[in-house]
């Protein structure tokens, strides 16, 4: 009888939580009675948002980037990225030290670009919907000797994901169920390996937008489904496929997907914004647009949600909400 290893524990997680204390802010949980009223459930929001760069995905890239040796920080980080992961890697590499080339699309946000290069990094812009971004990153990478740390392909990135789950139980207890954005899978594989780890009875929900399903689809067909590049207002979850490695950990643990429309990720940007007081951005909001649409069936009782980020410039943050691109 032979057994897999998954690439990712509990352990892992733990590991990556010790690494990261003191360097990632440990992000707070909001409440809300006027949300739990509406969703007719207890819901906690971890909001990382909060988090240095505005997102989670610093997790991951710090958690990745502290583990290279002193010759690979001497000679550079390379990444890909819509925004976050770019900021993330960015910001790592300035932690420790060393530079970062960052492959970003040429649609990226500009509040997203401009983070990017304020924490000192080098960006170098593709076409999302006819150029190859693991390509263009891996030929930077053996030109220049960089070690490429990618979005969510890569155990301790996974791990790193993972700690947001982690404190959101350390601090609110067991939960029925646990729901997070899905884009290339990260966030959701780390967070389910600490659910299922901690609470074996936990529901694991992922949340895409209606036009980037590719995750359910993968999940439905039991092997990874690639479709077009998705034209959404969620760009952090605008993935054309899962990842292999993601996907892996996610067909085990992952009780189901959910998809939203624009529209509801929309009003869910706005609800957070004034009952909430929180600024949201479209990916980070899609999982409370599913409770809020009522796209989760058999509704538990207590309910633990991550906010994935808050990357949004006031100018497209004031047009999503009132309705616009």
């Amino acid at each position: 009888m032979t057994t897999t290893t998954p690439p990712v524990t509990l352990d892992d997680v733990r590991d990556a939580a010790a690494r990261l204390k003191g360097v990632a802010h440990r992000t707070p949980v909001l409440r809300s009675r006027t949300l739990d009223a509406l969703v007719g459930a207890e819901v906690f929001l971890k909001c990382e948002n909060f988090q240095r760069v505005g997102a989670f995905k610093f997790r991951g890239a710090y958690n990745t980037a502290s583990r290279l040796t002193p010759e690979q920080l001497a000679r550079g980080i390379a990444a890909y990225s819509s925004g976050n992961h770019a900021q993330a890697v960015a910001l790592a590499a300035r932690e420790l030290g060393t530079t970062a080339v960052i492959v970003m699309p040429e649609d990226a946000p500009p509040s997203k670009r401009d983070a990017t290069l304020g924490y000192g990094a080098e960006i170098v812009t593709y076409d999302r919907y006819t150029g190859d971004r693991v390509a263009i990153a891996e030929a930077l990478a053996a030109e220049r000797g960089l070690t490429v740390i990618p979005p969510y392909e890569h155990p301790h990135v996974i791990a790193g994901q993972g700690t947001a789950a982690l404190e959101l139980l350390e601090e609110v207890g067991e939960l029925d169920a646990l729901i997070t954005p899905v884009g290339g899978g990260g966030l959701i594989a780390g967070s389910s390996t600490v659910a299922k780890g901690m609470h074996p009875g936990i529901r694991v929900i992922g949340i895409e937008p209606e036009a980037g399903d590719d995750t359910k689809r993968s999940l439905e067909a039991g092997h990874r489904i690639a479709i077009p590049v998705p034209r959404t207002i969620a760009d952090g979850q605008a993935l054309h496929t899962p990842g292999e490695l993601t996907f892996s950990v996610n067909r085990r643990l992952v009780d189901g997907i959910e998809l939203v429309s624009d529209d509801e990720i929309r009003m869910a940007m706005r609800f957070a914004f004034e009952r909430l007081k929180i600024v949201v951005e479209p990916s980070g909001a899609t999982p409370l647009a599913a409770l809020l649409a009522g796209r989760v069936d058999r509704l538990p009782r207590r309910i633990g949600v991550i906010v994935s980020g808050g990357n949004v410039d006031a100018d497209r943050f004031a047009r999503l909400c009132a309705g616009g691109e």
